[in-house]
């Protein structure tokens, strides 16, 4: 079995020592990295390793243990998908049907399908942030949103990773099921995974819990952050679960257990081909994104809520999960040095972030001007050099490196690193070009540089 954690004495690392070896790597980076706590769970198949450092919330000095719930913010939604495919799987939903069909609030945008909404190939904005959601009703928000004269493009022919279209889905499964998302979600897919369901904005714990931190550059001190998420947008983040609960989710999406009927399970791996998210993933299909790595071909999601950072793999050809979770922000970084060195002890080697994009650098002729997803507006300059920068709502402006490809990397300020970008589109019949997609966020043009 390519992956497999070693179980004989004249093996790289017997158990135990694996064990200590991964759990002092855990510790080490958590330390570098000033993450207060984390969780990391692996599953072979024939192995399982689960493992925990540190700190749940430095306010209460409460540990991290393997039982602590994390804030997953979008690992949410593979949940709410598989929630939506266990109701297209009975009859009640048509995938390929207008997700208007049975949301009113939709009707300005009837080409969207149900399939559009889980895929995030509907073209629609992400919506507005938390604390202006959350003073609006549900019904109102995907109006406002959904509105097809602010379509990002035609819907099924490409990508914009949008929050909106999981809180429609998560509407879909309300409307169908006659229950709260949170009832739906509990009794569909937490109690059968045996996971003990806990969402932000609960008002009695039911498990321990971890908080989401902020950490001082300065003083390297770490404290605790407040989750806004609005009420409206839990489908789309509200979530809590640990490493191991992750876990369980990714063997019923390889069929190891019999969660999910095996139909459902093969939907969401079933990558939509008219999804391509530069710089987010190798793809994506309902619920799932899809990355490559070494010839292997791995699902997942990762997920952020305030002051957290939240993972899942899973390999279906070779049997393997792996989920992680931290809390803090620095934890995405600790979670792609954890992945880069699982390789050397396990064998495992999982994709835990895009790579840069590369290739032949290219003059950005053409992409400078200002483009819009939904409130949110983005601004390419060039420079005297022609050199091009992105700035994001009048936030500091950051260095782009373009290529012939249209491809396009982000260059880190402080380090210099490029990171992960996305691309410029040009219109098919024009030749101009006329929307960006950034971290897999789609914004169309609305004004020359």
């Amino acid at each position: 079995m390519p992956y497999a954690v070693p179980t004989t004495t004249n093996a790289p690392c017997a158990p135990s020592s694996l064990r200590e070896e991964l759990q002092d790597r855990l510790d080490t980076l958590a330390r570098s990295h000033r993450v207060p706590g984390a969780q990391l769970a692996l599953d072979t198949g024939t192995d399982t390793l689960v493992l925990h450092t540190g700190t749940a919330d430095t306010a209460t000095g409460a540990p991290f243990t393997a039982e602590t719930a994390v804030p997953l913010g979008s690992l949410t939604k593979p949940y709410t998908a598989a929630l939506v495919l266990l109701l297209a799987d009975d009859g009640d939903l048509d995938l390929d049907g207008s997700a208007a069909a049975h949301l009113p609030e939709l009707r300005g945008t009837p080409q969207v399908t149900v399939r559009h909404l889980l895929s995030h190939t509907g073209g629609l904005p992400t919506g507005p942030d938390s604390d202006t959601a959350a003073a609006t009703s549900t019904a109102r928000y995907l109006a406002a949103v959904c509105d097809a004269r602010d379509a990002l493009f035609t819907p099924g022919t490409d990508f914009s990773y949008s929050n909106a279209g999981y809180v429609a889905a998560g509407r879909l499964v309300e409307e169908v099921t006659g229950m709260p998302w949170h009832e739906a979600v509990r009794a569909l897919l937490l109690e059968p995974l045996g996971t003990r369901p806990a969402f932000i904005g609960d008002q009695v714990a039911t498990r321990p819990t971890a908080a989401g931190h902020a950490v001082n550059t300065a003083t390297g001190l770490a404290r605790p952050a407040r989750q806004n998420l609005a009420p409206l947008e839990a489908p789309a983040g509200a979530l809590l679960a640990s490493a191991l609960d992750l876990v369980a989710f990714g063997n019923a999406l390889i069929k190891r257990v019999d969660v999910l009927p095996p139909a459902v399970a093969e939907e969401m791996r079933r990558v939509d081909h008219a999804a391509r998210p530069a710089g987010l993933a190798d793809g994506w299909g309902p619920g799932l994104a899809q990355y490559r790595q070494d010839g292997h071909v791995w699902f997942g999601h990762d997920g952020n809520a305030q002051g957290t950072s939240c993972h899942l793999r899973v390999d279906p050809e070779h049997g393997v999960v792996l989920a992680f979770t931290g809390n803090s922000g620095g934890a995405t970084a600790l979670w792609r040095d954890l992945a880069a060195g699982l390789a050397d002890l396990t064998g495992v080697r999982v994709p835990a972030v895009q790579q840069p994009s590369g290739g032949r650098p290219a003059p950005a002729s053409g992409c400078g001007g200002v483009y819009r997803n939904g409130t949110t507006h983005y601004r390419v300059t060039l420079g005297p050099d022609g050199s091009p920068s992105l700035s994001i709502d009048g936030d500091l402006a950051l260095p782009l490196v373009c290529y012939t490809d249209l491809t396009c990397d982000l260059v880190d300020p402080v380090t210099g690193r490029l990171e992960p970008g996305g691309r410029f589109h040009r219109d098919p019949a024009t030749g101009t070009i006329d929307r960006i997609q950034i971290s897999g966020r789609t914004a169309r043009r609305t004004a020359d540089g």
